[in-house]
């Protein structure tokens, strides 16, 4: 059952894509970007919006588990990877959206 469910959405999203005019099928663009920085920046943006959501509810995570810990070290240990990773990855997405823009500047685009 999960398996034609899956089918019929991927099924619909795919011809929603396609549009018949006259004896052609035109392939619509989904992505609405026309050039690759426009796709890179809107990519980077969505990561953003969706790690400034979710990076302080890890952290918070990983402080409840800490203070929950009381002395368990796998459970300390766990709570001080997530924190450790959740500062990593939001670090590099802020990385990725200070190059996007410094290459923009650099090169002058927008």
């Amino acid at each position: 059952m999960r398996k034609i469910l899956l089918f019929l959405i991927l099924l619909s999203l795919i011809s929603s894509s396609f549009v018949l005019a006259g004896d052609v099928i035109e392939i619509q663009n989904p992505l609405k970007a026309e050039e690759f920085e426009v796709i890179v920046d809107n990519i980077i943006n969505f990561l953003f919006k969706i790690a400034i959501v979710l990076a302080p509810l890890m952290l918070v995570i990983g402080g409840a588990l800490f203070v929950t810990s009381g002395g368990n070290l796998a459970q300390t240990e766990r709570a001080k990877n997530i924190i450790l990773w959740t500062a990593v990855g939001f670090f590099i997405l802020l990385l990725a959206k200070g190059i996007m823009a410094l290459i923009e500047s650099i090169l002058g685009v927008k």
